[in-house]
């Protein structure tokens, strides 16, 4: 594995970025929202992995708000944000960003008022079959570990529910990171605003129960990535409760345990609320902040044999034992198994 910086041609959004997000769709990665040391960037911005080329993005439709600690998450060619605020806001809306058009709208949500998630930002989205799931975050007064699911089957009728759940039910969190893996949610880390975690929950989507798993070794982090390459989870920066870390940690999914790589290369400087998006056999690292500085830098983790990785086929959690399973088979040459979590 090696780090180097990249050099790419252009520098939108033109402004140094922590809180925000990118999104692969196809070769491309689509930035949006986000906070520099003052204000909250409010335009999009697109990076082509294969030219190196920013680009800056002309929009239509309505104006999307502020926004900060928000998720976009892919269904099709749209990318839907949820959540995220700026200042004293924070917002349960829902906006769609379509990347054939680029028109922003807010869908229709025929979920009454009263049922809708509490607002909140720093909480994280996955795509489950047809649902948007949706974990923890933040409220202004007190962390979340709710779990709500927006149905996007008929785009034109979106509806909500609130997703009970039973087992080891995480501590209310914020600024964690969660992974898809078949049917199985793995969320890592976060903090209540308070203490930085160190704590590895399985969600079963399927039988909505929550598993801890036990991990000898523990990495207190928040504001991390975590990115799925095959059958490990790379985390990325994010604060360890005493700095904004600058290592790279493994999540063996199949051994269920940590492991650490030192990269070659110049390593980023240590960094959290940074966006890390995986995109053939290198993870692109965007923007950040370590306490001091916010970021407006562009870096890769090219992956080199890292991409060569198993791949995960099944992620087993036998409830009455509180055993965790992960199966791979042998190891192929086939790359990386997608970004963001997905298989």
């Amino acid at each position: 594995m090696y780090f180097s910086p990249v050099p790419a041609h252009g520098r939108p959004p033109g402004q140094a970025l922590r809180a925000h997000t990118g999104t692969l769709v196809g070769d491309r990665i689509w930035f949006l929202g986000g906070v520099d040391a003052r204000s909250c960037w409010r335009g999009v911005a697109s990076f082509d992995t294969e030219s190196l080329q920013w680009s800056t993005i002309e929009t239509h439709g309505q104006a999307l708000p502020p926004l900060r600690a928000h998720t976009t998450t892919l269904v099709g060619d749209q990318l839907y944000i949820f959540g995220g605020g700026d200042g004293p806001t924070y917002s349960n809306d829902v906006w769609v960003f379509d990347t054939i058009t680029h028109r922003f709208s807010k869908p229709h949500i025929v979920t009454p008022k009263a049922s809708l998630p509490p607002p909140r930002r720093a909480h994280t989205t996955v795509l489950y079959r047809h649902f948007l799931v949706v974990f923890g975050g933040g409220n202004g007064q007190a962390a979340l570990n709710d779990v709500w699911a927006l149905d996007v089957s008929d785009p034109s009728r979106l509806t909500w529910q609130e997703w009970r759940t039973r087992g080891d039910v995480p501590q209310k969190k914020g600024y964690h990171t969660a992974n898809l893996v078949g049917d199985k949610m793995i969320v890592f880390g976060g903090s209540d605003g308070h203490a930085s975690f160190a704590d590895v929950h399985v969600l079963n989507l399927q039988t909505m129960t929550w598993t801890l798993v036990p991990t000898e070794v523990k990495h207190n982090r928040l504001s991390h990535t975590a990115t799925q390459v095959g059958s490990y989870l790379f985390v990325i920066g994010g604060h360890n409760g005493q700095t904004y870390a600058q290592d790279v940690l493994l999540f063996n999914l199949t051994t269920l345990a940590w492991e650490s790589k030192v990269p070659k290369g110049v390593p980023p400087p240590g960094r959290g609320y940074h966006v890390a998006v995986l995109h053939d056999a290198r993870i692109f690292i965007s923007g950040g902040y370590n306490g001091v500085a916010v970021f407006d830098d562009l870096w890769t983790l090219d992956l080199g044999a890292g991409a060569y990785l198993p791949q995960v086929t099944t992620f087993e959690v036998n409830e009455q034992s509180d055993h965790l399973r992960m199966m791979s088979p042998v190891p192929t040459k086939n790359g990386p198994s997608g970004a963001g979590g997905r298989i």
